[in-house]
This record gives C-alpha cells, structure tokens and sequence, in this order.
C-alpha cells in the first residue's frame, strides 16, 4: 500500500449527529485521534448539499484508488447508518460506525463501543466483517422494516423527540398516543417463498437485527442471523389486542402477545390492492410501490469491527 495518508469520509446528519448532541468537543477530540494513525479526514453534513446521492458521489470520489480505499465513516442513528449503507452496498470500501442514535442497535449487534472514542479506535484498528443488508424493492434495512401502525409510532415519536429530547420513553409514548387515537388496517396477501396468506393486519413488521429480535425474545431471531427474512405479522386489530401488544413489546415479551405470528423465508412478496404502501425503514418513512419485494442481500457490506466481534 501506498505511504500516503488513508482517507477517511465522515458522513453525519446534523439533526442525530455532533451538533445535536452537543458533542462538538468530542468531534475534535476523534478527528486528532484518528488523523493520529494515518488517515486524511474530510466530513460532510447530510442534506449539505440537498441532494443525498450528489453528496456521495463527492463522497466516493475520495475512495477511488484501489490501493488506498480508506474508510467511509456514518455517524448518527440508524437513519444516517442506513442511508450511507444503502451507497456502500456491494463495495470495497468498508463502513465505520460512530454510534449517535437512541438504541444503536446495529453498533450493539456488532460489539462496537458506544463510546466515541473507544469506537474511533474500531475504526481505525478494526477488523472488516462482512454484514447482511435486508432489502425491500430497491431500499436496504439494517434494523428493520414494518407496514401499518408501526410508521405512525415513527411520525409520532419525531414529534414527541422534537418537544421533549430523544428518549427512549418516546418510542413506547407515542405507540399508546397511537392506539389511543386510531389505528390502521391492511388487507394484503404475503406470499412466503411461493405460497400466499391473506391477511388483514394492523402491524407487519421485519427485523434484520438478531440482537433487536432477541431483545423482543422473537424466535426468529436465528432466522435473522442465518440471512433469512425474518417477520412477525399481527392477525387482530381491536384496541384490547393492540394494547396487549404494546404491553408486552414494552416487557420484551412481542411473541407472548395474543395474535402474533413470526415467520421466515428466503424471499417474501407482499401484494396489495393499493399501488402504494407507507413503510418505515430504520426509522424513516418511505412511499413505496407494490408489490412489496424483500430478501436478504448476503454479506452486503463491509463494516469495521473489534478485532474479537470479527467473526461472530
């Protein structure tokens, strides 16, 4: 490899990153750290410019040379984790984490210090480990993806975080503001590796995460592991289930509400009568057309981890 100094991209949203944790001190203190084993750092703030593809392109540019790839760095919650993800998919060029988020479950999963510094040094001493990506049409999830009530919790909670702080209380607040309020049903046929179901559900939600899944005490959670799509589908929607429901999602205990079915696959397809669904991806909402096509795109990425998480 070439003598000259490795380049290092920080991607970071200004509305999870540094700024929003008031840890600008802690961002000088990890550029010195890491400009001290070798690497050129450069950053750049989501939405600066407004087009996200155009800002990676820039982004790319400086990790062209196959001799001197560098490193890619996201720095946030699991929306700016996905979103530089999604750009990385299938390239030499490995990812580094710097956990910003409330839950930070893809930094967990991957034994990835949540403190700063300690994952600064991860980054720059690492080991790269091949990561699976859940895909849903042409968008990636690394956490996990859901239809139906559980995107309203998601509007729901940003509204609660923007007038209270990020908390973690907000999560289950707003999905008992959401039940309180009206809910959302969907008729929709989910075809399981080539065999239908039709089902009438509130809640439809895949995980990605075998820690997420295994915080919930879901079976699947092996499943996720393994590189299967992994689901659970809620076949009742009267409010005493829901409450039920969000009873025991707040216990960890999903699976021992009444109602609530997991499932895995290799390949899902969900059809709908309606040309489009709202779905939430790692915390962010996107319109998509259906039908709904999702599999799991095996060790996907490269993503820098301690050298003992390497082969988990």
């Amino acid at each position: 490899m070439s003598n000259q100094a490795q380049p290092l991209s920080i991607v970071y949203n200004r509305k999870s990153g540094f700024h929003a944790a008031n840890n600008a001190e802690v961002y000088e203190k990890l550029v010195w750290l890491l400009s001290a084993f070798g690497y050129e750092i450069q950053s750049f703030e989501i939405g600066q410019p407004p087009d996200f593809d155009a800002l990676m392109q820039r982004v790319m540019l400086r990790h062209q040379d196959p001799d001197n790839l560098g490193i890619i760095v996201a720095a946030g919650g699991d929306g700016t984790l996905n979103a530089v993800a999604q750009r990385l998919m299938h390239s030499p060029v490995p990812m580094g984490i710097l956990p910003l988020g409330t839950f930070n479950y893809v930094a967990r999963v991957l034994k990835i210090p949540l403190d700063l510094a300690e994952a600064a040094r991860v980054i720059a001493q690492g080991a790269e480990r091949p990561v699976h990506a859940a895909q849903i049409n042409d968008r990636i999830y690394l956490n996990n993806a859901s239809l139906g009530l559980y995107p309203l919790f998601i509007q729901k909670r940003e509204l609660y975080n923007r007038h209270l702080g990020r908390l973690a209380l907000n999560a289950y607040t707003s999905g008992l503001d959401v039940l309180i309020r009206g809910r959302k049903e969907l008729k929709l046929q989910i075809e399981a590796d080539g065999v239908k179901y039709p089902v009438t559900t509130p809640l439809i939600f895949f995980g990605n995460n075998q820690l997420q899944l295994a915080d919930l005490n879901l079976r699947i959670a092996e499943s996720a592991a393994q590189g299967k799509v992994a689901g659970v589908v809620v076949a009742k929607s009267d409010k005493l289930t829901l409450f039920k429901l969000l009873w025991q999602l707040m216990r960890g205990n999903i699976e021992k509400a009444p109602d609530v079915y997991s499932f895995d696959a290799d390949q899902v397809t969900i059809h709908s009568a309606r040309k489009k669904l709202t779905v939430a991806l790692d915390g962010e909402i996107a319109e998509m057309q259906t039908p709904l096509r999702i599999s799991v795109q095996k060790n996907a990425l490269k993503v820098r981890v301690p050298h003992a998480a390497a082969s988990v």
